[in-house]
């Protein structure tokens, strides 16, 4: 009997299930301990951006310039100067912590009813966020006593420590919430604690192991700081899927009276082979993440490459060893009211036998509905609008940060996100130098540097941004031989999108070339290849416009307590393309390769069809709503970036599962008919991949007690 990789696997992991197993605890414990011993690195703020702002942090860093944590605390008073006494209470607690330099006299507004102190947070600002809490104290103080005027504090130290105590409550959240719902759905699924325990251990599990080998890979590429919790998203996602496919064919051929021994070697020829084909397909699309040019998408890349490849080796090795061990143990612990058995078997398959009915035998009009309905879901996706976004933009416009940042704003335009110009040059005393500098207020030269350095207030933001680089910098300091270099919060958001827009294209001709190669390989058909594509790119279309809809217009934001911030993060439209082209093929190569497998058969076309989803539809539902769940509880966290992934994920997810594959696919295969099965030439030179159940040939004897008897 000729056995396809995952079988071969799958085989020799059930008669050495101890080594399997203890192998598996072994690299887990391993991988999470000398990963958290070493602990991760983030990337710099040059690391992190592109273009001139990157430059400019470059230029710094290396000077050994790079900039303090600034602060920004504003005093308001109901009257003209009533905020002086506040001011001299705040100025002395503020240098009495011992924390602070550079602390400037306070600059009244225009109608004089407030203040603004700035400041800087001494030592490294990478560690400001842990040393500021004695500010924030010194400013509270001041607030309770001096009740009569509002206190309003935004800088990089304070909104640095308010996003690290939210990311680390966020992650307990997702995965304190995650885990209890994945098990409970598949404890629904499964009817027995035993089954529905083992893909969430097995997915926890790979994610230890992965989050140490990343701590470890991030002395080498540093890491953007909310990887950890997309990792988290995919592994766990990803994890219990892969499971749940390989286990639920496992448990289906027991039901159709297989005995352990073959139903298991079917399970590994089969679904274990759709759980490696999937695994690599999306391992492929995420490297894809490596063409943007920018560090946060190759950590990303790196984070999710690492995570669904423990996940998929897990799912093919450790789980067949462990469901030799366990054997009829798996149904232990059976939920008296959520038995499962060939009758639930049959009421999956009838269910989708009754959807599928009418498509099969109208697959024009329901092609063309679902199609329209997709593209509607689209539509708003015309007019996205991306961009960074700030802080006060990630809170929530009722957080106290982003209250104070837009009360600053308001009263002193461009304050808190002025562009910071960094002007090097070869002499920076040189005359023509000095002259183009004087036009310029505040500027702090570096003269043994060779560097100068000075701030400019964007009240118009992007605009004047462009005024800045276009007009300004260039007539002051062309003539003078030295090279101005703008950084700043809209600097950088301004650049970064430009690097997405360029890095976007070789990205997107990457992963459908990818995708229809390991597709065409896999199936032999290049209709099939061109039909994922295709399905795929609607899904991503539907996501972007559902996302454009409730962040950037707001249309239902409050249903998830988010709200419109008028832009998607700069980030999340590439993340999402590459994203859910690998995680489409979990569901598109289980089902197709079913499909496949029953035309092997000799059945037609649109009984293959018909047979294929019919048996899959419980697997496919199941994992789709555990990973519509997991993605959801990302949509409820704090920060809009994580709410935006969580609800473009898992809007995406279930339309993937419910109308792309229960609707669109089978009535465009209908539609394809045999056509589907074209082989080119010169893919019929190359081994066949078997789709179908292997040879019922006679098996090594198995270990005793293994379950496989």
């Amino acid at each position: 009997m000729r056995r396809n990789l995952a079988a071969r696997i799958g085989v020799w992991s059930a008669h050495h299930r101890k080594t399997a197993i203890l192998g598996w605890l072994l690299f887990v414990v391993l991988a999470a301990g000398i990963g958290g011993a070493s602990g991760m690195v983030e990337m710099t703020d040059a690391e992190n951006g592109a273009g001139d702002s990157a430059r400019a942090e470059q230029i710094l860093s290396d000077a050994g310039l790079g900039h303090r944590a600034g602060e920004l605390v504003m005093v308001s008073a109901a009257g003209p100067d009533g905020w002086r006494t506040a001011a001299r209470e705040l100025t002395a607690a503020l240098r009495d912590t011992g924390e602070v330099t550079g602390l400037a006299d306070p600059v009244a507004s225009e109608d004089r009813k407030d203040a603004l102190i700035t400041f800087e947070m001494k030592g490294d600002p990478d560690t400001a966020p842990d040393r500021v809490q004695p500010v924030l104290d010194a400013v509270a103080g001041v607030q309770m006593s001096q009740p009569d005027v509002n206190v309003s504090q935004f800088g990089d130290a304070s909104a640095g420590k308010w996003l690290g105590d939210l990311l680390a409550d966020d992650f307990k959240k997702a995965e304190f919430t995650a885990v209890p719902l994945a098990l409970g759905i598949l404890l629904v699924a499964f009817g027995a604690v035993v089954a529905a325990l083992l893909p969430v251990g097995l997915a926890l599990t790979a994610c230890m192991a992965a989050f140490g080998l990343l701590s470890l890979a991030s002395h080498q590429l540093h890491l953007f700081q909310t990887t950890y919790s997309v990792m988290f998203l995919m592994g766990f996602a990803v994890g219990v899927d892969y499971c749940l496919f390989y286990l639920r064919r496992e448990r289906d051929e027991r039901a159709a009276g297989r005995d352990a021994e073959t139903a298991l070697r079917i399970a590994a020829a089969t679904s274990g082979r759709a759980v490696l084909v999937s695994g690599l397909t999306v391992m492929v699309a995420m490297a894809g993440m490596f063409l943007s040019g920018l560090m946060l998408f190759k950590g990303f890349a790196l984070a999710t490459i690492t995570v669904v490849c423990i996940a998929m080796l897990g799912s093919v090795t450790v789980l067949p060893a462990l469901l030799s061990w366990l054997g009829d143990r798996i149904d232990a612990g059976r939920v008296p009211l959520l038995r499962r058995g060939k009758r639930g078997k049959a009421e999956s398959g009838r269910i989708a036998g009754r959807v599928l009915r009418p498509v099969l035998n109208r697959p024009k009009f329901f092609a063309a509905a679902s199609v329209a309905v997709l593209l509607v879901l689209a539509a708003p996706a015309i007019g996205m609008k991306t961009e960074s976004l700030g802080l006060d933009k990630q809170f929530g416009s009722d957080s106290t940060l982003s209250v104070a940042y837009r009360h600053i704003s308001e009263t002193f335009p461009g304050g808190p996100a002025p562009a910071q110009v960094v002007v090097e040059a070869d002499d920076i005393t040189a005359p023509a130098v000095r002259k183009a500098l004087a036009g310029f207020d505040h500027v702090t030269v570096h003269r043994a540097q060779n560097i100068a350095e000075f701030e400019v207030p964007l009240p118009g933001g992007e605009k004047d941004l462009a005024a800045l680089r276009d007009d300004r910098l260039p007539a002051a300091f062309d003539s003078s031989g030295a090279h101005a270099y703008v950084t700043g919060e809209v600097a950088g958001s301004v650049d970064f999108n430009d690097q997405l827009k360029r890095g976007i294209a070789p990205v997107f001709l990457f992963i459908t070339a990818v995708t229809f190669l390991l597709m065409l390989f896999c199936f032999r058909s290049y209709v099939i290849a061109v039909t994922s594509i295709i399905l795929n790119l609607l899904s991503v279309a539907a996501a972007y416009g559902v996302m454009t809809a409730v962040f950037q217009h707001g249309w239902g934001a409050g249903l998830i307590g988010s709200e419109g911030v008028g832009a998607v993060e700069s980030w999340m439209p590439l993340f999402v393309l590459v994203v859910l082209f690998g995680l489409s093929m979990d569901y598109h190569v289980f089902v197709v390769s079913r499909i496949r497998e029953a035309h092997g058969r000799g059945i037609g076309n649109r009984a293959a069809i018909d047979e294929g989803i019919r048996r899959t539809a419980g697997a496919v539902t199941g994992a789709a709503v555990i990973m519509v769940a997991v993605f959801s509880v990302f949509a409820t966290l704090s920060m809009q970036d994580m709410q935006q992934m969580g609800v473009g994920l898992a809007v995406a997810v279930l339309l993937d599962a419910t109308l792309v594959r229960m609707v669109l696919l089978p009535s465009v295969m209908a539609l394809l008919g045999e056509r589907n099965w074209r082989t080119p030439r010169g893919l019929g030179r190359l081994p066949s991949l078997d789709h179908g159940e292997p040879a019922q040939a006679p098996a090594a004897p198995a270990p005793a007690g293994s379950g496989l008897r």
